[in-house]
């Protein structure tokens, strides 16, 4: 039973990922892929929950909230939001310049 347990939340995490990367707008794309890639598999169920709660929402308004151009609702406004507004989608090699 453990077993279908973990498959049902990789399957969930592996649609959420590819979800988070095929957005419609190029940057909810960069913000909430390099988020889900990094983060997503480390979630708690409930914020998984949260997670594919916010991902419904439409890109223009998403990225509003994100970038604070906009007030988010109470119900959007969780402790995974504030994760998602601060992390830091430039680290890594992709991202870094060549000198």
């Amino acid at each position: 039973m453990a077993d279908t347990s973990q498959q049902d939340r990789d399957t969930r995490l592996r649609r959420l990922t590819f979800r988070s990367w095929h957005r419609g707008i190029k940057e909810m794309d960069l913000v909430l892929g390099h988020f889900a890639d990094q983060v997503l598999p480390t979630l708690a169920p409930a914020e998984i929950d949260q997670y594919e709660a916010l991902i419904e929402v439409e890109d223009t308004t998403l990225y509003n909230w994100v970038t604070g151009r906009e007030e988010t609702p109470a119900e959007h406004d969780t402790a995974l939001l504030a994760r998602i507004r601060t992390f830091n989608h430039l680290e890594g090699t992709l991202w870094q310049r060549k000198s």
